[in-house]
């Protein structure tokens, strides 16, 4: 696999489900020991996406979070599911996503009672920023499923352990709510996959956990009424709009980085870009003592930087025009329908791709005739592609 991809395990098959609804063209890929992923592609991710499923506990996550880190050599781990909300002031259905995991079973056993001795693991400042950044913009909620409420997104701690609570009253819960106080959610994966990730040199790692009860003894209640399905479907959507976004960001600089060999203290003191100009019969020379990364020849163009940006202002900018009312649903859809249908040909590349995103950029625009604002974004869009073609 010539892209490294994004790395997106779950560990029940409502979870599974929840993400591959967004697969397109999903492939299976085979581990050797047996483990199936499937490999496929979202509509505003540069990179592929290979998911995965790993079952109940901290335990079989590990392992099978190595597994894949091995097999993908991926840019970035996600864990993306369903869990307990600790707090009364957690709603059914808001998203959490974790700036640190405990493994809160740990500890030592004395005269004087247990003391705990937790491990934590902390997200990486990258992609807690990533994930900041993918809940101020509000665009993720585009993926959301049609007619669904807009959940609240919290960032704090998540504790993960091997117990399964549904209660507030029990010895067990009196101790998580003491001892992890800051904690927001409570579940039993987390830490597994925390764990495998550091011990690969740190991978950059998100954990987003829908709330689908509050592990105070009415789980059976909740699940009847089907918040995991709604839990899920949340933290779903809040994990395709960050792949996309840490796929774009850490992607791109891991793979500046192994373009230079590591452990070469000159590398700081040189110059990140040469920029030379000549006109007429000039001639232009450099000289340098060693280059790392690519050279290029020619005229500098800042459409390919800046294109997949614009695409997504626009597919923001229609979605707002939707809640709005700016536009009614059944334009909405077709228009939603014609930006993918673009987004995906210039993923195919080549001269064929370019022009069917072409077409479908000037199908959109005929729709969006009566909003001289989205017409121009969508100008904008088909200016970059044909220049860049």
């Amino acid at each position: 696999m010539s892209e490294r991809p994004i790395v997106v395990l779950t560990a029940f098959d409502l979870e599974y489900q929840a993400v591959r609804r967004y697969l397109s063209r999903p492939r299976v890929h085979r581990h050797p020991a047996g483990t199936r992923f499937e490999v496929g592609r979202l509509a505003d991710c540069p990179a592929p996406v290979a998911l995965g499923l790993v079952g109940k506990g901290n335990h079989p996550a590990a392992v099978l979070a190595e597994r894949a880190i091995g097999e993908f050599s991926p840019s970035a781990l996600m864990f993306v599911g369903i869990a307990g909300a600790l707090w009364p002031d957690i709603r059914l259905g808001d998203v959490v996503v974790a700036t640190h995991v405990y493994a809160y079973h740990g500890g030592t056993s004395e005269d004087d009672g247990f003391k705990a001795r937790p491990r934590v693991w902390e997200a990486s400042h990258v992609s807690d920023q990533i994930a900041r950044h993918v809940h101020r913009t509000g665009t993720w909620t585009r993926y959301l499923p049609p007619g669904a409420g807009v959940p609240t997104v919290r960032f704090g701690p998540i504790a993960a352990g091997e117990v399964v609570q549904n209660s507030s009253i029990s010895a067990h819960a009196r101790w998580v709510r003491l001892t992890y106080n800051d904690a927001l959610a409570i579940e039993m994966e987390a830490a597994g996959v925390a764990q495998a990730a550091h011990l690969n040199h740190a991978l950059p790692t998100a954990v987003v956990r829908g709330i689908s009860d509050r592990a105070d003894g009415t789980k059976v209640a909740t699940d009847g009424k089907g918040w995991q399905t709604v839990a899920a479907a949340n933290a779903a959507a809040f994990a395709v709009a960050l792949a996309g976004e840490l796929a774009r960001e850490i992607g791109m600089g891991h793979k500046d980085e192994a373009a230079r060999p590591a452990g070469r203290p000159e590398r700081a003191a040189m110059i990140n870009k040469v920029v030379n100009k000549a006109q007429g019969n000039a001639r232009v020379g450099i000289q340098v003592g060693a280059v790392y990364g690519n050279v290029t020849i020619g005229q500098e163009t800042g459409a390919g930087l800046d294109l997949w940006g614009r695409i997504e202002e626009l597919r923001g900018r229609l979605e707002q025009a939707r809640r709005n009312r700016e536009i009614d649903e059944a334009t909405y859809a077709a228009a939603a329908e014609e930006l993918s249908a673009a987004s995906g040909s210039l993923k195919e590349g080549g001269g064929r791709g370019t022009q069917k995103a072409l077409l479908s950029l000037k199908k959109l625009r005929g729709l969006l005739a009566d909003s001289s604002e989205l017409v121009a974004l969508v100008a904008t869009v088909i200016s970059m592609i044909a220049g860049a073609s």
